[in-house]
């Protein structure tokens, strides 16, 4: 092969792995910082570079713009999403749990489906359903270090829409996980005495949540609240790609949950 030929390969190979690792972390909701993302580009050049790695990319890249296209014509992640969804109705329970969502750092405002859930458990409220709202404090190792807590925001919301007479909302402290916000409420309601709690999150994280809660011997009702971030009719291919990004972000979460729940199982020397 001339020099020409070989560096028009290897430059190919090299922007098609770079696609290939922006592509996996827009579908994978990488958060992380600058240089991580920056790390996965150039991995994925350099894995471009190469004959063998080349091909398997290339092969990887095939697999994919069938799936994308699958996903982006048709409704067919209807059922996969439904799978993730537990909603059952309200009943009278001791406190509404509002799981964190995110927040916008340089903003200093609420994500939309922070928003959305803080507005459902509200609502819960206010029916009667329960007294107490837990809002969650997201911990370090979440956004910025300089990020405005969660619990902030979700706090002051509740105060602007009741200045008086407001729910009792409860601070989950320092979370990074959902089953952090499980276990501190595994310990409020042993302290509290709470029976049973209604569990607010987005619908695609129901199932999973209350899982986790179950595991920490929460007796959880399971109140979702409504989807922003798309139509859950996948109707259009905006949605269908939005809810791709939700299922292979849940998927990734169950294998991390899966591999450590066998860290913890496994005996130590």
């Amino acid at each position: 092969m001339q020099s020409a030929e070989r560096w028009r390969v290897v430059m190919g190979g090299t922007a098609l792995g770079a696609a290939l690792a922006v592509l996996a972390a827009y579908l994978g909701e990488v958060r992380g910082t600058v240089p991580l993302l920056l790390a996965l580009l150039l991995g994925g050049g350099v894995a471009g570079a190469f004959p063998l790695t080349r091909r398997m990319l290339q092969a990887v890249a095939g697999a994919l713009a069938v799936l994308l296209a699958l996903c982006l014509l048709t409704p067919v992640l209807r059922g996969p999403l439904a799978a993730l969804t537990l909603a059952q109705p309200p009943v009278r329970a001791d406190a509404i749990i509002v799981l964190g969502g995110g927040v916008q750092c340089g903003a200093r405002t609420l994500e939309s489906s922070s928003l959305t859930r803080l507005l459902r458990g509200l609502e819960l409220w206010r029916a009667g359903y329960a007294p107490v709202l837990t809002v969650s404090e997201q911990s370090g190792l979440l956004g910025p270090p300089n990020c405005v807590k969660l619990s902030e925001l979700e706090r002051a919301q509740v105060r602007a829409l009741y200045p008086t007479g407001g729910p009792e909302v409860l601070t989950l402290p320092n979370v990074t996980t959902t089953r952090d916000e499980a276990a501190r409420v595994r310990d409020l309601a042993r302290e509290r005495g709470w029976r049973r709690v209604l569990l607010v999150t987005s619908p695609s994280h129901s199932r999973r949540a209350a899982r986790l809660f179950a595991a920490q011997g929460v007796n959880v009702v399971s109140v979702p609240a409504p989807e922003t971030r798309f139509d859950t009719a996948l109707l259009l291919p905006a949605d269908r790609l939005s809810a791709l990004r939700v299922l292979l972000y849940e998927g990734l979460a169950r294998v991390k949950a899966g591999r450590t729940a066998q860290q913890v199982a496994a005996p130590h020397p």
